[in-house]
């Protein structure tokens, strides 16, 4: 019996997606395509070819820690740029959604509406509850994974972002 009762909540948490295994550096990144804040489809795999790459994914739009995570960001934007680093948000949020985030808290970047879950699903970023994925980044560059943070701390995360950076960049030299 309890063995069977094992198996029914290995299963419910299997289906509910809370239990995913994200990609691992060295990895390819996915290379789909998604609709922006717009409503424009967006190519991962055309931005991954412009350089360095964060895509972020966070919980939902206009939430206090998402908020404190985006504004980080776009308070950052401009030495981040000098890097050469574009950024990607995601999120399950409809595009209105992104798109009145991206107004309100006036962000320099692109917000992806992954409201299927299909960038979550292929980043292997777990959901918290249906419809909210986990907190968590990756930097791409030439197409992989060099780096990630699966346990991102919305104050901390530009910081963490920074470093990041710094350590790919000189990994590629």
């Amino acid at each position: 019996m309890k063995s069977l009762l094992l198996s029914v909540v290995a299963l419910i948490t299997l289906s509910l997606n809370v239990i995913a295994d994200p990609l691992a550096v060295g990895t390819q990144a996915p290379r789909l395509t998604g609709t922006d804040q717009e409503g424009k489809e967006v190519s991962l795999d055309t931005i991954y070819k412009r350089g360095l790459v964060l895509v972020f994914f966070y919980p939902k739009a206009h939430t206090g820690g998402c908020t404190k995570e985006v504004c980080g960001l776009r308070d950052n934007f401009a030495d981040l740029k000098k890097t050469g680093l574009q950024i990607i948000g995601v999120s399950m949020d409809k595009v209105e959604d992104q798109k009145s985030f991206v107004d309100q808290q006036k962000l320099p970047f692109t917000l992806l509406a992954d409201t299927e879950g299909k960038i979550v699903k292929a980043f292997g970023v777990p959901e918290m509850k249906p419809g909210f994925p986990k907190r968590q980044s990756f930097l791409v560059l030439d197409g992989k994974i060099v780096w990630r943070d699966l346990e991102v701390k919305p104050e901390q995360h530009v910081d963490t972002v920074k470093a990041a950076i710094e350590a790919a960049l000189k990994a590629a030299k």
